[in-house]
């Protein structure tokens, strides 16, 4: 299993706070099945969290020997959560913000309770750019709560969907649970991520696997946990 999202570089962002914390995580997720995480610190303009990507590199770097000399084989890759931001593209072009594993996916957010102005433009100009653009966690955003055509419209854009596996779970609520499960029954899931900032023991990733059972085929669901993050990092 690839977890895709994930808050693992440590003292950056509102996840993990040191290099000790990363690998409590990074030892969870891997008890869980995980093989493979991208870390994918948020990167939001004009905030606290704007680590650049030559300073990330350098955290993951020191993750990867923390987690060999730890004997963790888990494969770690840098990304970014980056804000919707009409700075996005510039940000890439001059390697501020990181794509995911180096590849053509970016991983996008939105905010939880406001409405970003002209957003589709946004992600439809970075379409014609050539990215491949993953929406995080839609199923928390009020504008799905508010209007479930709206996700639709972005699919339809040709948007990627990464839920969230504590949303199965209930733990952003009964109506994120409620949409994130409409999803799964409508197939519209391209991967799924743990979207973990600290260690909690809640089993999330194996519990939401058991949830995506009723809805999934084995050979859909491997499509879900493996192959589609494998396109991500370069593992097919």
């Amino acid at each position: 299993m690839i977890d895709i999202h994930s808050h693992i570089l440590p003292g950056i962002d509102d996840g993990a706070r040191t290099l000790d914390e990363s690998i409590d995580i990074i030892q969870e997720l891997s008890r869980q099945g995980v093989t493979s995480i991208v870390a994918t610190p948020h990167y939001i303009t004009d905030t606290m969290y704007t680590s650049p990507r030559n300073n990330n590199l350098i955290l993951l770097n020191k993750l990867r020997q923390a987690l060999g000399d730890a004997g963790v084989e888990v494969g770690v890759y840098l990304g970014n959560e980056i804000f919707i931001d009409i700075k996005i593209a510039e940000l890439l072009k001059k390697r501020i913000a990181s794509t995911m594993a180096d590849s053509e996916y970016i991983l996008v957010e939105f905010s939880l309770n406001e409405e970003y102005p002209n957003y589709a433009d946004i992600l439809g100009n970075l379409m014609e750019l050539g990215y491949k653009v993953i929406l995080a966690h839609p199923e928390r955003y009020v504008l799905a709560e508010e209007d479930f055509d709206r996700l639709e419209e972005l699919q339809e854009m040709g948007i990627l969907f990464q839920c969230n596996a504590g949303s199965f779970i209930g733990q952003y609520g009964k109506s994120v649970e409620k949409i994130v499960v409409r999803l799964a029954k409508e197939k519209r899931i391209f991967a799924l991520g743990s979207d973990m900032h600290h260690a909690r023991g809640d089993n999330r990733m194996i519990k939401a696997q058991k949830k995506l059972r009723k809805y999934y085929s084995k050979a859909e669901l491997d499509r879900i946990l493996v192959k589609n993050p494998s396109k991500i990092i370069g593992v097919i």
